[in-house]
């Protein structure tokens, strides 16, 4: 046992050494204030550099990212039906210089596996981020709730095809803040999200994250399968404001795709 020792010995500190180098190495990030990202890679702040640009965004190269490509899903008969209670809003329109979000009055919750989450705010990207069997829509909806608890969140994703007029997404069409930073707020103008989801709610679920830095990965994913339809002219009037602001899909790494089926 004693001969077994040294060379022991020399292996603890030889990892040791490299340990220490690889952290040596490691980059200094610096802080995300006055850090500035965008969906073009080729201007080093896109998709693929997100994850170097500062500190609090090296969770955007993590392995349990969104979107993704929704494909080969399981059948779950354990997972139940969307328990939502809607409640009117007043509108509250952001352009926020990557996407056009609605933020929403308090009132309406969404109950998934016995954990109740908040509607904050539901927001639009053009083209869709979630494709479906290598698909992509003219756009999709994500509805951002958070369980104040935990401060997990969970995100329903409404996949938009192109066809007849959406009465839900005319109300607003003309409102919409058309420079960054710029608001439309009439508390008078109340709508129910209600009046947008379709009347199929099969959902697919997987865990992932966020779509935008800092990526974090604290979102259970409930992307519809029935999609919605919305007008030409009225997807190139958001899609003008925002440009193309759909991350690309990212690896499953083996996370488990699941499928609810009314």
């Amino acid at each position: 046992m004693k001969k077994l020792l040294f060379p022991n010995l020399l292996l603890c500190l030889g990892s040791f050494f490299l340990f220490s180098s690889c952290k040596e190495n490691e980059p200094d990030l610096p802080s995300c204030t006055d850090i500035h990202w965008n969906y073009d890679n080729s201007t080093g702040e896109g998709p693929d550099h997100w994850g170097e640009l500062c500190v609090d965004y090296t969770e955007c190269g993590g392995a349990v990212q969104s979107p993704i490509n929704i494909a080969g899903a399981n059948d779950d008969a354990s997972l139940k039906a969307l328990e939502e209670v809607f409640s009117n809003t007043g509108t509250h329109i952001v352009n926020n210089g990557h996407t056009i979000q609605f933020n929403a009055d308090a009132g309406t919750t969404l109950t998934y596996e016995g954990a109740t989450y908040n509607l904050l705010q539901f927001h639009t990207h053009t083209p869709s981020e979630h494709t479906v069997n290598g698909v992509s829509y003219p756009m999709e909806v994500h509805f951002v709730h958070k369980n104040d608890a935990t401060g997990q969140l969970s995100v329903i994703g409404v996949l938009v095809s192109e066809g007849a007029d959406n009465a839900f997404l005319e109300q607003f069409i003309h409102h919409l803040p058309t420079t960054a930073d710029a608001k439309y707020d009439d508390a008078a103008l109340v709508y129910s999200i209600e009046d947008f989801m379709p009347a199929n709610k099969s959902y697919f679920t997987y865990n992932g994250s966020l779509t935008t830095p800092p990526c974090s990965e604290i979102v259970i994913w409930l992307v519809l399968e029935t999609p919605v339809e919305a007008s030409h002219e009225q997807i190139e009037e958001i899609h003008a404001l925002e440009h193309s602001n759909n991350r690309p899909v990212q690896d499953l790494h083996g996370r488990t795709l699941k499928r609810y089926h009314m």
